[in-house]
């Protein structure tokens, strides 16, 4: 079995893994993610005890028990270039021996939630409520780069959006990704489903305009009428696509539930989203 090199894995002077500086003893198999590290706190409020408390840049880690069961909450920052990072960090660590570096000959399966904050893109979508992404679009262009693209993404769904959309080949390829249907089954139930559209900006990638004009003027109205098998564009956020992604090739489990904070459609902002968000902490965390 051939060596990771160095320079691909690497590791800190204490063994830990590079950028979320865990080992994998500190690691459980059940995982909350979330963008703002001071959410971190939110969901560690909840536990009987942390175990293993660790930080290095943006990523903050609490590994401890929820009545008795072992989670993990960890903070990615934005972006699906920050859940590369952590995705494979994370498989790293259920996944190669980090002192042979070579990958383990028994494959160790992750369940990781991302809890976040989403703009609604669809008028029945009520800000504070909650929407459970059952696929997402990613125009980030992330996973174009590993090999197994085309073997998780939904080719069909794919081909299909882009006819829609006129696709403009100047942005990025989309690819489309399903969730988690273990996750789904054990976490969803009466949640309002969905298709999350993964940006790579908070801007000109989600449609807005401040002093930039769009490259698609008017892309959120094509979005909004998209319709594939009954399914249609709930929403946008910024990391789905590649956490549903790479969990697909890295046989791992992964779903988001994000909170609705805005509604693009009726021009609304919540007034206060913050006990949404706790609240959707308590109902994953009881169904996790």
């Amino acid at each position: 079995m051939k060596t990771i090199e160095a320079s691909e894995l690497i590791l800190n002077p204490d063994g830990s893994i590079y950028h979320l500086k865990l080992k994998p003893e500190q690691l459980a198999d059940d995982i909350i993610v979330v963008g703002d590290p001071g959410r971190v706190k939110m969901v560690s409020a909840h536990f009987d005890e942390i175990i293993h408390e660790v930080q290095n840049r943006e990523f903050f880690t609490h590994t401890g028990l929820y009545k008795g069961k072992p989670i993990s909450v960890i903070s990615t920052g934005i972006g699906t270039d920050n859940i590369d990072i952590v995705l494979n960090e994370l498989d790293a660590l259920a996944n190669i021996d980090l002192e042979k570096r070579v990958p383990k000959s028994e494959h160790r399966s992750l369940n990781i939630v991302r809890i976040g904050t989403s703009g609604g893109l669809q008028e029945d979508l009520h800000v504070d409520s909650f929407l459970m992404s059952e696929q997402s679009i990613g125009f980030d262009g992330m996973l174009n780069f590993y090999a197994k693209r085309n073997e998780v993404a939904l080719l069909d769904v794919e081909k299909a959006f882009k006819a829609h959309m006129n696709w403009n080949p100047i942005l990025n390829n989309p690819y489309i990704v399903k969730a988690s249907d273990k996750l789904m089954t054990q976490i969803g139930e009466g949640l309002t489903r969905g298709i999350t559209i993964s940006a790579p900006g908070f801007y000109g990638p989600q449609g807005r305009v401040l002093r930039l004009d769009l490259q698609v003027a008017d892309m959120n109205e094509q979005l909004r009428a998209f319709r594939y098998e009954g399914k249609k564009i709930t929403n946008y956020e910024m990391e789905s696509s590649a956490l549903y992604g790479l969990c697909n090739m890295l046989g791992h489990e992964a779903l988001t539930i994000c909170v609705i904070i805005a509604n693009r459609y009726n021009k609304q902002y919540s007034k206060d989203y913050h006990p949404a968000v706790e609240k959707l902490i308590k109902l994953v965390l009881s169904r996790l």
